[in-house]
């Protein structure tokens, strides 16, 4: 597929992408290469998913301390513990749908949602996108919602994007797929957690990062929310400058989660952890 009919390759051209491919996969072979990913990778990729999934939480409003995220086993009905929960879940699941995402992303998609919510006290209203008049708990995101319609249509063609592949760099598909997800908010509730979910499989499923050992949840969330929000409005303006800023952003959130995950692993080679 050529650039001209790909428009995530031709993202992948914008001044200043390139570098933060580049950095990206660097930082990604870094952290491949510890000598601890050798014989306890599984422990790095569980401490990975949590700490994934606390800095998704975090973003949507619920920033726990780690510790309390690693003790709590009840998440009920409290909001904040609900988000913890419904991250957790997500990033549980995430690694179970890398198979589907390529065929049907919308399913996947659904899924996320329905575990998000974790059960069926929204009705009918879980795991599809919203209809016209449908409300939308986000309170991250105060952009404009795109109407129903609007969103059926842009998820059909992220649909297609997906489906067809292409030779984009695993993080600009990653941070169009966030980026766009979170734009559409094409769910109920939880949209910031699936996006950020939906980020996690892309990154996963395109090779980037096979053992899901680095969580740029992690990174978004140092980033603080006012820096997440601002390089989303980047990705909301559609110039080539702001898509360029949301995509180093995203890049960026992967580098901070590449040293947290090397911090771990260090921490296991001191016998620390």
């Amino acid at each position: 597929m050529s650039s001209a009919s790909d428009p995530l390759v031709a993202l992948a051209g914008l001044p200043g992408v390139a570098d933060s491919v580049d950095s990206v996969r660097k930082a990604v072979d870094r952290v491949y290469g510890h000598r601890v990913m050798r014989r306890r990778s599984g422990e790095i990729t569980s401490e990975a998913a949590l700490r994934g999934a606390r800095g998704s939480a975090a973003l949507s409003g619920a920033d726990w301390a780690l510790e309390e995220v690693r003790r709590r086993t009840d998440f009920g009905a409290e909001p904040e513990a609900l988000t913890v929960g419904a991250a957790l879940r997500l990033t549980a699941e995430a690694g179970q749908l890398l198979s589907i995402w390529r065929q049907s992303p919308l399913r996947v998609l659904a899924r996320l949602h329905l575990v998000a919510v974790g059960s069926t006290a929204e009705g009918d209203v879980v795991g599809r996108p919203r209809l016209a008049g449908e409300p939308v708990a986000e309170p991250l995101v105060e952009a404009p919602l795109p109407s129903a319609d609007e969103v059926a249509g842009r998820l059909d063609g992220l649909s297609r994007l997906i489906i067809a592949g292409g030779s984009a760099p695993a993080l600009v598909t990653a941070a169009v797929v966030h980026g766009e997800l979170l734009a559409l908010r094409p769910f109920g509730s939880y949209n910031g957690l699936v996006a950020r979910a939906a980020e996690r499989i892309v990154l996963i499923n395109s090779g980037l990062d096979p053992k899901a050992i680095c969580p740029a949840e992690v990174g978004h969330a140092e980033q603080g929310t006012e820096a997440y929000l601002a390089a989303f409005d980047g990705y909301l303006s559609g110039t080539a400058q702001g898509m360029a800023a949301w995509i180093a952003h995203c890049g960026r959130a992967i580098e901070l989660g590449v040293r947290e995950s090397t911090a771990v692993c260090e921490a296991l080679q001191r016998g620390a952890a």
